[in-house]
């Protein structure tokens, strides 16, 4: 298929308990019709393992940089086949490195190579995410067009309330399938 009509979706995880829910996510996307090429952070394999998203979405999971079977840089090829990248949960730390251009690990190159549309789905402790750190790298992020899904306000995993949780795995998918339908 060519870029203008794979439904390729990048899927980046980060290290937030809220990974669990981006196995769902991608069984969702994948049962609907998407590709959806997983990439994961270190922090996000201490929480999900790689081999959940391999059975989910029939992909191989991008874990690694310098695990790559082809002559190509892995981050660059897929880059050119894919119109939207999501992370979800994104960390406070994938987002300040989003928006410092910071490319330490697999998803925060692939970040700067990919062209078509970012959608995040924030999700941390509601301290971290009032933070005024990450409320200024949040609008540095939205200045450049990144797209955000939430957050949501209820109780997180440390059992604090208010607005850090990552919105639901069908208000996230609904909003995958109505970017992508314009395309």
């Amino acid at each position: 298929m060519s870029k203008k009509t794979e439904k390729l979706v990048v899927l980046g995880v980060s290290g937030s308990i809220a990974a669990y829910k981006a196995a769902d996510l991608t069984s969702k996307l994948s049962q609907a019709g998407y590709t959806v090429q997983v990439i994961m952070t270190a922090s996000a394999q201490k929480l999900v393992c790689a081999q959940t998203f391999l059975t989910l979405s029939r992909q191989p999971v991008v874990c690694n940089l310098w695990e790559i079977p082809d002559w190509r840089p892995g981050h660059i090829a897929l880059a050119e086949r894919c119109q939207l990248l999501l992370v979800a949960p994104a960390t406070a730390n994938i987002l300040a490195k989003m928006a410092h251009g910071i490319a330490d690990d697999a998803l925060s190159t692939y970040y700067l190579s990919h062209t078509g549309t970012v959608m995040v789905a924030p999700a941390m402790n509601p301290r971290m995410w009032q933070h005024p750190a990450t409320q200024e790298n949040c609008r540095i992020l939205r200045e450049r067009g990144v797209r955000f899904i939430g957050p949501d306000s209820g109780n997180v995993a440390c059992g604090t309330g208010g607005t850090g949780r990552m919105s639901a795995v069908t208000e996230i998918f609904q909003a995958v399938a109505d970017c992508l339908a314009t395309k």
